[in-house]
């Protein structure tokens, strides 16, 4: 048994590691997020994509921290001046510091929260985090696609005749067109009543294009997850039918800044968040 494995084990309890598959070979891009973020729950087939995808661009690091700074904001907003007491956080990854339920409870400690993965090590984690929570806060283990599975169990712990705030924060550029993201957007919003939210963050093709270029040809050619960056114009019209808070649909740092380190952060994600009327 290697070293990895051993570790994975130690998170998961005895009876039920043997209901967990995972192949520490095979990088995910969770994994790969956790090492860029300077965490401990990631293997060595992660740390080598981390490593050859920091080549291209050594300020990847940094970018990931603003795509977890621009969460806090999105849900500081959400919970408070939205007044959003329910949250459905599709792709949510490895926790880290100021999770969504964390920063939700913060404002409104009744909020509810419920996760969506399909990585072993952040279901592993998600049981261990959700352990003596208070407010109502749940995991599903899947895979973003499967968008009526998840709405179905979702509705199972959330109230769906009251607002929800849908989030996919650096989700839905692992779909590819094939897989129509616009759709699994739209089937998420169409379940949620009006005074829901969508709140989102993409890749962009658009922003640092021969960088960003360089970035997904590395990451398509180490992983099984191929990436899809889109445009300001291709992200916007996800949020087609809703109505933009301001500032729109914008670089994430130019997303209400909290501080000059929101606003210098070289992150190239376009993001917004939008009310459904």
């Amino acid at each position: 048994m290697t070293e990895d494995k051993k570790w994975f084990e130690s998170l998961v309890p005895e009876d039920e590691v043997s209901d967990v598959k995972i192949d520490t070979g095979i990088p995910h891009i969770a994994r790969v997020y956790d090492y860029w973020l300077g965490g401990k729950d990631n293997f060595a087939a992660d740390r080598k994509v981390g490593d050859e995808t920091m080549a291209a661009w050594p300020a990847i690091p940094e970018g990931v921290r603003g795509v977890r700074a621009y969460l806090g904001r999105v849900v500081r907003y959400l919970a408070g001046e939205a007044g959003i007491r329910q949250f459905l956080d599709i792709g949510t990854g490895i926790p880290a510091a100021n999770n969504t339920h964390e920063v939700a409870q913060s404002v409104a400690p009744d909020a509810r929260v419920v996760y969506v993965d399909n990585d072993p090590i952040v279901l592993a984690h998600a049981r261990a985090l959700l352990v003596g929570v208070t407010a109502p806060t749940a995991y599903i283990d899947s895979d973003a696609r499967d968008i009526g599975r998840i709405l179905a169990e979702a509705a199972q712990r959330l109230d769906f005749s009251q607002p929800v705030a849908v989030m996919f924060i650096s989700l839905l550029h692992l779909i590819p067109d094939a897989d129509d993201p616009a759709a699994i957007v739209a089937a998420a919003m169409d379940a949620v009543p009006s005074g829901s939210y969508l709140a989102l963050s993409h890749m962009a093709s658009d922003i640092m294009p021969e960088r960003t270029a360089d970035i997904r040809e590395r990451l398509n050619r180490a992983m099984p997850e191929q990436h899809t960056f889109r445009s300001r114009e291709q992200v916007s019209a996800l949020f087609t039918g809703l109505t933009l808070v301001e500032p729109g649909v914008v670089r994430l740092p130019e997303w209400r800044p909290d501080s000059p380190e929101d606003i210098s952060n070289p992150v190239p994600q376009w993001g917004g968040v939008a009310r459904k009327p």
